[in-house]
Parts: structure tokens; C-alpha cells; sequence
């Protein structure tokens, strides 16, 4: 890497910018909304994206790629995020990489964790978006999972487990049962840093950027009215 990366992640409420330099130090410029406030995804993010350029020092001329996290996560700031970063990209000329949310929360916790780190993120409707990885090694692919369910998945997983993300808060008391370590409510461990999309963008292959498109891996909440039927 010889130029900047820029990374997005709108796959939960917190608007999260950065950019990572060639000599490997990071600048991160995100918002966490109070618990019960909307997300500013719409109105803050391309300010703070600004915010981590300047206080990285550098320029749209020397990012050389971007990275997005495409989920799984919340519907309406994935169409966000993600539509933002393929405007960015267009515009300014560069690659755009693709990035599991759910990877990157856990790289944010691998680092820490001498086990296995499962990463959850709150995905309403009494699920979480999940997945597990160790060592680097995949455990299991991001999937939607109810309390009852992740815990079991937690229990199958090798020991110890490290449970982080806003998922793991919500359903703390199926994972603690479960066996798994999940760290205090307001830990740093719980939030999807832009910081590790821009590195695991930087490893990861650049996608055509008009086909990269979010990971719901479940249908929308908001679906449109069904059509009434005309009686013949």
C-alpha cells in the first residue's frame, strides 16, 4: 500500500469514517448516537469523512482505494453507507472493496481475544446478524439467529468465546449462560470500527462497484403494500 484507504461503516447506528495511511497509522472520526436516537448517517457522514482526512493530513489525492461495510446490519444505513461510497468512488476515480461488517467487529476484538471472537449485531425483530471467527479461520458464516439459537451456537464454538457488538449486549444474559465472555455495555469491543474496514479493505479484492450492493442476509422490515386484487 503506498496511498491512503478510506473506510465506511454505516451497519449500525454509529456513523464510522476513517483512514488509514500507508505507514499504517489510523485516524477514526465517527458518531455513536445516544441509545433511542436515530442514526445521522444521512447528515454526518460525508462531514465526518472530511473530519478523518483532515486530521490524517491528507487529501482525496492520496487515497488510493476505498472500503465499505456491506453488512449485515441495519437496512437503512447500509443503502447509505453503500451508496455513498460508490458515489465517492465514481467520482474520484478509485477501486471500491467490499467488507463484512461482522468480520471487521470482530477484528476490532481478535487482537484481545485468545479464543474465539463472535460478533453480533443487533438486527431487531429479537435477532442478531452473527458470525465466529478464530485465528483468522471462519467458524461460521454471518447468519440471522434468535437469543435461543446464538446461544447454542455459542456453546458449539471453541473455548473461550469472546461475544462483542450490539447484539451481544442486547442478548447478554443467553450468552453468558452460554459460556461466553461479553465485555461491559459501553467497551469499545461492541463497535464496528472503520479502522479495520480500511485495513481488511486494503488485503481485499476491489468489486465492480455499480454490482456491490449491502448484505441483509433476511428480507427488509419496511416491505411495500400489497396490491389489492381486482375481482373480475
Amino acid at each position: 500500500m503506498t496511498g491512503a484507504i478510506v473506510g465506511i461503516d454505516t451497519s449500525t447506528p454509529a456513523t464510522a469514517t476513517a483512514v488509514l495511511l500507508a505507514g499504517g497509522r489510523a485516524v477514526e472520526a465517527r458518531e455513536d448516537p445516544a441509545p433511542g436516537t436515530r442514526p445521522g448517517h444521512t447528515g454526518r457522514l460525508l462531514a465526518l469523512l472530511e473530519q478523518a482526512l483532515a486530521e490524517a493530513g491528507v487529501g482525496w489525492e492520496d487515497v488510493e482505494r476505498l472500503a465499505v461495510g456491506v453488512g449485515p446490519g441495519g437496512f437503512t444505513g447500509l443503502r447509505i453507507g453503500i451508496a455513498t461510497a460508490r458515489a465517492l468512488a465514481q467520482a474520484r476515480g478509485l477501486p471500491l472493496v467490499g467488507v463484512s461488517s461482522l468480520r471487521a467487529l470482530a477484528a476490532g476484538a481478535g487482537a484481545e481475544a485468545p479464543g474465539t471472537v463472535l460478533a453480533a449485531i443487533d438486527a431487531r425483530r429479537g435477532e442478531a446478524f452473527a458470525a465466529a471467527w478464530a485465528g483468522g479461520r471462519e467458524l461460521f458464516a454471518p447468519v440471522a439467529l434468535g437469543p435461543a439459537a446464538l446461544a447454542e451456537r455459542a456453546v458449539a464454538l471453541p473455548q473461550p468465546v469472546i461475544a462483542v457488538g450490539d447484539g451481544s449486549v442486547r442478548f447478554r444474559d443467553e450468552l453468558e449462560r452460554a459460556g461466553a465472555e461479553v465485555p461491559a455495555d459501553g467497551s469499545a469491543a461492541h463497535r464496528v470500527l472503520a479502522v479495520q474496514v480500511c485495513r481488511l479493505g486494503a488485503e481485499g479484492r476491489p468489486a465492480e462497484r455499480d454490482l456491490l450492493v449491502p448484505d441483509y442476509r433476511r428480507e427488509p422490515d419496511a416491505r411495500p403494500p400489497e396490491r389489492p386484487r381486482r375481482t373480475p
